[in-house]
């Protein structure tokens, strides 16, 4: 592929303005670094690292990450009141593919107020794989409760409740009470604010919500709020099922 679509396809402008950026030196191929200024040379996708502007970046046919989301930011592209997520992450990773749907886009929502993990990929099927109610996939929520809840509750929860925009009964797959104000809660669904709608269904109320995990992905401590980073391929390979 030429060098200057290499860069298109990453996220770093127009060709044009990518052209532009290896006619003037800011691009260099390998490591260690060689200066290339001829946007039509043709380079080696596979493993590529090229630097722009001094910012190291590997190339990647498709973008999977994950972002450890905070608490005040909207999963939007327009957010209303707060910022939006996409905010968090560099400009190549909200500006790659070009066009209307440049960039990459959330794996589902959670509301400002929740934290934890969020997905976030350009590859239509791998979203529509993990939000597909029909493919089950299970996602854990750590839920701060605001009054103790009891072990009839919890039965409740695994049993099935009604919410008001659907007769048939909502479950969770699974649910671990850790303290009398923790709540461990596991979904394989997405309705609009459906844990604190099911939570509310039994009598409490949601403080505080957090995501843990998101199929065989896990949010650990070495990933800080407000940081990203690329899935593995093991990590996409485990969440589609495809090894």
């Amino acid at each position: 592929m030429a060098l200057q679509d290499v860069l298109f396809s990453q996220g770093f402008g127009t060709r044009r303005v990518c052209a532009g950026l290896i006619q003037q030196g800011w691009v260099t191929v390998g490591e260690p670094p060689q200066a290339c200024t001829d946007p039509l040379t043709e380079v080696e996708e596979e493993g590529l690292v090229f630097h722009v502007q001094g910012q190291r970046w590997a190339y990647h046919e498709r973008a999977y990450l994950m972002l450890n989301k905070p608490a005040g930011f909207e999963c939007s592209q327009k957010p209303s009141a707060y910022p939006s997520v996409y905010t968090l992450l560099p400009a190549p990773l909200r500006q790659r593919g070009g066009g209307a749907a440049a960039g990459v886009q959330a794996v589902g929502r959670l509301d400002q107020d929740t934290t934890g993990l969020l997905l976030m990929s350009d590859d239509g099927q791998f979203i529509h794989r993990l939000t597909s109610p029909r493919h089950h996939v299970p996602k854990v929520y750590e839920i701060t409760l605001k009054h103790p809840m009891k072990p009839a509750q919890v039965q409740r929860l695994l049993d099935g409740v009604v919410l008001d925009d659907d007769p048939k009964p909502v479950r969770a797959e699974a649910c671990e009470l850790v303290d009398e104000l923790h709540l461990r809660l596991t979904l394989t669904q997405g309705k609009y604010h459906q844990v604190k709608r099911m939570v509310a269904a039994v009598g409490n109320r949601v403080e505080g919500l957090h995501r843990s995990s998101f199929g065989d992905i896990v949010l650990t401590d070495d990933l800080p709020p407000g940081q990203w980073r690329w899935l593995t391929e093991n990590e996409r390979a485990g969440l589609t099922g495809r090894r």
